[in-house]
């Protein structure tokens, strides 16, 4: 993929479904953390809270990544053992229904953590 500078631009990369999985997610965001910033860094849109990474998310092939760093992981370790993880991420594949409630939880968490720490 190339580089991009915009989240829009970003998820028009993707394929239409894929881009509906990815819109959700930053809606979700945008929803629950109305005063993040939105920006891409490392490749991939992030949200920043009072300067802080709220949560990162990423298209793939085959899934869509989150990354809740440096707590949300440890705090849904229940929740996201259900799905494949790699260190501070968790993949939802597309061939499952997006867990849309799991990431409101996420997002309202970091948000919580950020403010309140």
């Amino acid at each position: 993929m190339s580089k991009v500078d915009v989240v829009s631009q970003y998820i028009a990369m993707f394929p239409r479904d894929t881009q509906s999985r990815l819109n959700a997610i930053r809606s979700i965001i945008i929803d629950h953390a109305p005063d993040a910033i939105e920006s891409i860094s490392y490749g991939m849109p992030v949200y920043k809270l009072n300067k802080k990474p709220l949560i990162y998310f990423a298209g793939y092939q085959n899934h869509i990544g989150i990354y809740a760093t440096p707590n949300g992981h440890e705090e849904f370790t229940k929740e996201f053992s259900k799905y494949k993880q790699g260190k501070g991420s968790v993949q939802f594949p597309h061939d499952q229904p997006l867990p849309v409630d799991l990431i409101k939880k996420v997002v309202q968490f970091r948000v919580q953590a950020i403010i309140g720490g």
